[in-house]
Formats: C-alpha cells, sequence, structure tokens
C-alpha cells in the first residue's frame, strides 16, 4: 500500500513538472510574438518586443499613460485610441467605455497586449511627460493615516507643472510585490517650487504602494516617479468657485489655493472638507492663514462623527449635506472636487441639482 502510494505521488509530481515544462515552453513559442512596430499618431514609431500590456510597452519607450491603479484594471483612466491591431475588447475593459468610446476604437491600455503592429493615438502632451529622479527629503504625519512625503528632485532636476496636476509615484519590489508598480498621486506643493514635489499619502489596508510609504519610506530613500498628468488645474473666469474634498483629497486643492495667492488671484472661494472626526482633520492652521491671504477665500471643514472629547463646534453632517446648505444656487460657479469615486459621485449630484452645469464641475477620482 506504501509503495502504492509513493508511486501514485510520483505521478502526481511528474505529470505536474510536466505541465510547468509545457506552459514555459508555450510561453516561449506560442506567447512569443518577436518584433512589433507600435506608430503612435501617425509619426512617431517605435519597435518593440510583443506580448506585454501596450501601457507597459509604451513606459519601456519612456512614453507614459496615465493609471491611477498601476496597470491593474481598476482605474479606467489609461485609454488610448487604437486605429488598427487592438483585436477583440477584452471583459476586463468593457465596464469601463462606454458604448460610444468602444466605438471609436478606445482600448484600456494595461489590459490591451501587444501582440500585432499597432496604430495608436495619445494627446502631444504625453510626449512631455518624463521619469524623474528624486531624494526623499521629509516625511512627517498629518493624521494618523496621513503622511506627507516632500520629494527633492535630483534628475531632472526641475519639474513643470500646473497646481492640480498628479504624478505617479514608483514603489519598489518589496515583501507585498515583486515587480515594480506604480500609483498616481496628487501634487500639494505650489508648482513655482520647481525642485520639489509634495504629496499626501493615506493608508490604504493592505494597499501595495500606501504600506510601503507608510512603513517602510523614510527620509533620504531615492525615488522615482513620472509626470505631470492631469487636466484638474483652475480655469481662468471669473465664477466663484467650489472646492470639495476629503481625506487626502486636500492635495491638489491646497496645491491651487497656495498658487492663488502667490499670484494674487481673487476670486470668491468656498472649500468644503468632510472628516469623520477630529482626529481626521489637518492643515486648519494652514487653510486658516490662506484665509487672510485670499480675502474671498472660507475654509469649511465638517466633521460627520465628531467624537465627544472633540467639542467640536464647527458643521457636522455628511459634507454634501453642508455643501447643500451652504449654496443657494449654482449660477456663475465653477466646482473642483478631489476625493473617493462615493464622495465624488454624491457631491455632483448636489453640485447639479443646484444649477451647476456638468461641464463646469472638474474633478479627480481617486479610489
Amino acid at each position: 500500500m506504501f509503495s502504492a502510494l509513493m508511486i501514485s505521488v510520483g505521478a502526481v509530481t511528474g505529470i505536474s513538472a510536466l505541465l510547468a515544462v509545457l506552459m514555459v515552453i508555450a510561453d516561449a513559442t506560442i506567447g512569443n510574438y518577436g518584433e512589433v512596430k507600435i506608430t503612435i499618431n501617425g509619426d512617431h514609431e517605435y519597435e518593440v518586443k510583443g506580448g506585454k500590456p501596450l501601457l507597459g510597452t509604451l513606459m519601456e519607450q519612456e512614453i507614459f499613460i496615465p493609471s491611477a491603479c498601476g496597470g491593474r484594471g481598476s482605474c479606467g483612466l489609461c485609454k488610448v485610441k487604437v486605429k488598427e491591431g487592438a483585436g477583440q475588447f477584452l471583459p476586463t475593459e468593457l465596464p469601463w467605455l462606454s458604448d460610444e468610446e468602444k466605438e471609436n476604437n478606445i482600448r484600456l491600455s494595461c489590459q490591451l497586449k501587444v501582440k500585432n503592429d499597432m496604430s495608436i493615438e495619445i494627446p502631444e502632451e504625453l510626449f512631455n511627460v518624463k521619469e524623474f529622479q528624486a531624494k526623499i527629503a521629509k516625511v512627517r504625519d498629518l493624521t494618523h493615516d496621513i503622511k506627507e512625503v516632500t520629494m527633492e528632485l535630483a534628475d531632472p532636476p526641475e519639474i513643470n507643472m500646473v497646481a492640480g496636476q498628479f504624478v505617479q509615484l514608483r514603489i519598489p519590489e518589496y515583501e507585498l510585490t515583486d515587480e515594480p508598480v506604480y500609483r498616481a498621486y496628487s501634487v500639494a506643493s505650489n508648482p513655482s517650487d520647481t525642485k520639489h514635489v509634495e504629496l499626501e499619502i493615506r493608508l490604504v489596508p493592505n494597499g501595495i504602494a500606501t504600506t510601503y510609504v507608510h512603513n517602510y519610506l523614510k527620509e533620504g530613500d531615492d525615488i522615482i516617479f513620472n509626470g505631470p498628468y492631469g487636466d484638474f488645474f483652475l480655469r481662468d473666469t471669473e465664477r466663484e468657485i467650489i472646492c470639495i474634498a476629503g481625506g487626502s483629497g486636500m492635495a491638489p486643492i491646497k496645491s491651487i489655493l497656495l498658487n492663488m495667492a502667490e499670484r494674487g488671484i481673487d476670486r470668491r472661494v468656498r472649500y468644503f472638507f468632510g472628516a469623520r472626526s477630529k482626529k481626521d482633520l489637518f492643515l486648519v492652521d494652514e487653510m486658516r492663514r490662506l484665509e487672510q491671504e485670499l480675502p474671498n477665500f472660507k475654509f469649511i471643514p465638517a466633521l460627520s462623527n465628531p467624537e465627544e472629547e472633540d467639542e467640536w463646534e464647527g458643521e457636522t453632517g455628511l459634507i454634501t449635506d453642508i455643501v447643500a446648505s451652504h449654496m443657494e444656487t449654482g449660477d456663475n460657479t465653477e466646482a473642483y472636487l478631489c476625493g473617493s469615486p462615493g464622495m465624488i459621485d454624491a457631491c455632483v449630484k448636489v453640485l447639479s441639482e443646484k444649477g451647476v452645469p456638468d461641464e463646469l464641475i472638474y474633478y479627480d477620482k481617486f479610489g
């Protein structure tokens, strides 16, 4: 009986080994698409190795497509138009694509593998996105679960960007990932400081990037990021401004406000910031200083569930209710929102009901 058991174990082991060998052979033959050509915007041509997702393949050519989730297929941000060579839509793409986008051959570059010669279109400004090497100049706690990370640029030594944009931080291999991953974070610093980039990063339980930042990253470490990205920036109008944020969504709003103060932009601004309790509030003193520098700026923090020890005397309730109570009409108003997808959706609904046109509601939805 023992010998029969050993024979069975040996057979299973042998079959497993054979399957492993067959998978290696298949990957090296069937999955080997050789050299293929990617043509971008009709006049940029690249010879690349086939078989990898388009997002990573372009990154190897130093062409960076924005992706808030780092290529996991969970943000829908890395869309490109593929004119030729894409093949059928994948099930992992469809939830992120509208009927109009499908008709126009818009694809999710993190899901689409490069198997044939391909012709794509991307915004020309993405050719100006660069990879930066930097050193961590400062790390400080803003709350119990949000860290402020300041990077000092090394190569290139300066970055040119617009207040409100974001960068993609490269997280190296460590115990939670066996390969580098990228995550998008809005920049909190004033873009006039071209030698530094400041981020506000909230800890997500078991999050690959946020766990690394909160538990491993320290001052003096080298770091890589690319950018800048995004069209979340202050429009040059005379409209009243409504800003709404929660948690680390503070970052781009802070950048915009700092830049407004520096440039002497005197427009009416009301900034609604939602937090659960007082321990989740941060940079309140800085916002109060900005109220002194910007006479028409008002910071309105609100706690949805204040603790008894908070002794809170400010606004209390859901941020959507606070916004609704302060707004009479959305006439001549534009809005800038940053936070979780759920918060953004709820705030868009309130603003629309108040009469703010959808095309004047700008947001970064990082979840």
